[in-house]
């Protein structure tokens, strides 16, 4: 498959920051003590689809071809990258299709359509829909974005990190949510060229755990099942070009339960005020999870998005 290199980063940065704002890197006094650690959370929920992945849809999409943008674009999503697509194409003119597995997130498909986006709803998960994508990607004769497998999508998610050590340098760690593995890519090409000694720390769902189980085989390692409530995670089956990053440059992988992730979302929103969904906290909870192995280091946390069904927020809170 195509390199990613940080060369690469630094142009996409150019076309992402003519639409986006960059989001800031703030340091939290009450997270830093209940970790024992220099806290630092970068806040790609300040991005107007509330998560990091419309970095890497706009880099992509502004760079289609007059026909392919004629043609329209498919690709799947449990949300955050169908929102990325969707904002994408409505800025360039591109008809986009999203397909999302039956019972996904009413609202993250709400506002996929409230973007322009035609929903198919198919399968009873990511994958499933995912194939579905690639089939009818033929049928409809349309542009196919995989969620991952794009060099210019990670590319496009990579300049957080370049924001990141522009506001901070001697950053000893930084915790990245992985659901198929665009963002912590992004982050490792960053990280090599930057600030080499910085440990990039892989996060995950225990119930949805084929990238980490993956990276210990080094090899694709698919699992029968991704049921958690943290939907950025909720995949099965790893994506080839993203895991070739996880294995040359992911330092550890972290796994949390289902408990610790609910925890994870009060502990932000008690602490900063600030929104997250299950990714979104899911890299600050492993930050406190493992405390002890990071006492008084310089910590990044990736909040890589806030889109939370408001039902299962209000569970959190009753």
């Amino acid at each position: 498959m195509e390199a990613v290199v940080f060369s690469d980063v630094l142009k996409a940065s150019e076309i992402v920051h003519k639409f986006l704002p960059k989001t800031p890197l703030y340091h939290y006094p009450g997270l830093s003590e209940i970790t024992g650690c220099e806290f630092y959370l970068k806040h790609e929920n300040h991005l107007p689809t509330g998560a990091f992945k419309v970095r890497g849809g706009l880099n992509l999409i502004s760079s289609l071809s007059g026909d392919e943008k004629k043609r329209g674009v498919i690709s799947a999503t449990r949300g955050n990258h169908g929102l990325s697509i969707g904002y994408s194409s409505r800025i360039f003119g591109v008809k986009a299709y999203i397909v999302v597995p039956e019972n996904n997130n009413p609202e993250k498909n709400k506002a996929m359509k409230q973007l322009g986006v035609e929903l198919i709803i198919y399968g009873r998960d990511f994958d499933e829909a995912r194939e579905k994508t690639e089939t009818l990607k033929d049928e409809y004769g349309l542009k196919y974005i995989h969620s991952a497998n794009e060099p210019l999508l990670i590319a496009g998610v990579g300049t957080y990190t370049l924001e990141i050590f522009e506001s901070e340098s001697d950053i000893d760690y930084i915790f990245v949510p992985i659901g198929l593995g665009s963002g912590i890519s992004g982050v490792s090409i960053v990280r090599n060229e930057l600030s080499p000694k910085t440990k990039i720390i892989g996060v995950q769902a225990q119930n949805a755990p084929s990238v980490c189980l993956s990276w210990k085989e080094k090899k694709i390692v698919e699992t029968s099942s991704a049921d958690t409530i943290a939907d950025g995670l909720a995949t099965r089956v790893p994506a080839e070009m993203t895991l070739e990053f996880i294995n040359k440059y992911v330092d550890d992988i972290v796994l949390l339960s289902e408990d610790e992730i609910k925890d994870g979302i009060r502990t932000v929103i008690k602490e900063t005020h600030n929104l997250a969904e299950g990714a979104g906290a899911a890299a600050t909870m492993a930050v406190i999870k493992n405390k002890n192995k990071i006492k008084g280091k310089k910590v990044v946390s990736i909040l890589s998005g806030c889109n939370i069904d408001s039902n299962n927020l209000k569970e959190l809170f009753t």
